[in-house]
């Protein structure tokens, strides 16, 4: 079956359980980001400035779950840039009424990634799962085919393990989350990747009130290979603010 065939069974699976039903939860974000440490292909630098504003959307819904999010970057190099996220899943366990839990996996779903950014758009598709870890309030683990814009990069293949953390400390609550992503190396100098991403955060708004959700911490973000080319390592800690409405 054609990527298109798939995302649009994952979009009209989407569109139908928001028009009927409502989210089983939602969360809306904003992060502000500033970083020092950030690689650019051009010059091969890694020890660029930038700024970064995050809005995200997440959804647990009847028949699957739905992610998506934008960057809005600024730093020297590239002036102001938007990067997009629209990741909808559906799952399978829902979709046929059948318990798919084995060992550590709780559901089996169809994964889709639309990934899109200045002059570029990629389309990756495949299987996804739900993870039961200990201590882990969530954890996910896709594994994709890479459609990826051909004037940029090679078609790949990727796996994402995206997972989040509570744990206390005393009276305080932190939170750790993020993601990892690897993908394969391919022909014309299309290096293997991997950048592991996590924020480190505190949360100060339940000194506000008890349900305020607001975050200080740092993101920690390791990247060889960025943007598949070889030799392009970032390192950059991250000073960070986000607010949960």
């Amino acid at each position: 079956m054609k990527f298109t065939h798939i995302a649009a069974l994952c979009a009209l699976s989407t569109a139908a359980t928001f028009t009927q039903a409502a989210p089983v939860w939602q969360d809306f974000s904003i992060t502000g980001l500033y970083g020092e440490n950030y690689a650019h292909p051009v010059g091969m630098v890694d020890d660029l400035e930038q700024t970064t504003i995050t809005a995200e959307y997440a959804a647990g819904l009847k028949y699957g779950d739905f992610f998506a999010f934008a960057d809005r970057t600024n730093n020297d190099l590239s002036g102001n840039e938007t990067y997009f996220e629209v990741a909808p899943r559906l799952s399978l366990g829902a979709v046929s009424g059948q318990k798919l839990a084995v060992g550590p996996i709780k559901d089996v779903l169809i994964a889709t990634t639309w990934e899109g950014g200045e002059g570029f758009n990629n389309y990756l598709y495949g299987i996804g799962f739900d993870l039961e870890l200990p201590y882990f309030k969530y954890a996910q683990l896709n594994f994709y085919k890479a459609d990826n814009d051909k004037d940029i990069s090679q078609d790949d293949y990727q796996m994402t393990f995206a997972y989040g953390l509570p744990f206390k400390v005393g009276a305080e609550d932190f939170l750790v989350d993020g993601f990892l992503d690897w993908s394969t190396a391919e022909k014309n100098n299309h290096a293997s990747e991997l950048n592991w991403t996590s924020q480190y955060k505190w949360n100060v708004g339940k000194h506000i009130s008890p349900d305020t959700k607001l975050y200080v911490g740092i993101e920690h973000s390791v990247w060889n290979n960025k943007y598949a080319i070889k030799g392009l390592d970032e390192h950059n800690v991250s000073a960070l603010v986000k607010y949960h409405f």
